[in-house]
C-alpha cells in the first residue's frame, strides 16, 4: 500500500477514535448522520458519494476530497465519471479548485495501483 493512502488512513482513524472517545453526544449524532446520508435511498450511494466529491473539491477539504475518492473507487465510479465529476466541481467552483483537482487525480491515480 502507498505511504500517501496508509498514512491519510491511519491518521483518519486515530483521529475519529479520540474525538468519538470524548463521548460528546453532538459530534457522536454529525458523525451518525454523516454515516447514514451516504447509504441508498432515493439516490444511490454512489451517486451521493459523486456529489459528496464534487461539493468537497468546491469546499476545497483535501481531506475530504481523499475521503470521497476512496468511497467513490469502492462504489465503481471509472474513470470518465470521475473526470466529469472534476469537470462540474472546477465549473461550480471556479480555477480555484484547479489545484484540488490536481491533487484529487494523483489520489485517484494511488488508489487505482492499489
Amino acid at each position: 500500500m502507498n505511504d500517501q493512502i496508509k498514512d491519510f488512513r491511519s491518521y483518519r482513524e486515530q483521529m475519529n477514535e479520540r474525538l468519538l472517545a470524548a463521548d460528546n453526544k453532538v459530534i457522536k449524532r454529525i458523525f451518525n448522520l454523516d454515516t447514514n446520508t451516504f447509504t441508498d435511498g432515493a439516490l444511490s450511494a454512489k451517486v451521493k458519494e459523486m456529489l459528496g466529491l464534487a461539493t468537497s473539491m468546491v469546499l476545497r477539504c483535501d481531506d475530504c476530497i481523499k475521503y470521497h475518492l476512496e468511497k467513490c473507487m469502492e462504489q465503481g465510479v471509472n474513470k470518465e465519471e470521475l473526470m466529469e465529476i472534476f469537470a462540474v466541481a472546477n465549473l461550480v467552483g471556479g480555477t480555484i479548485v484547479i489545484p484540488h483537482t490536481r491533487r484529487a487525480l494523483e489520489y485517484w491515480e494511488l488508489l487505482e495501483k492499489e
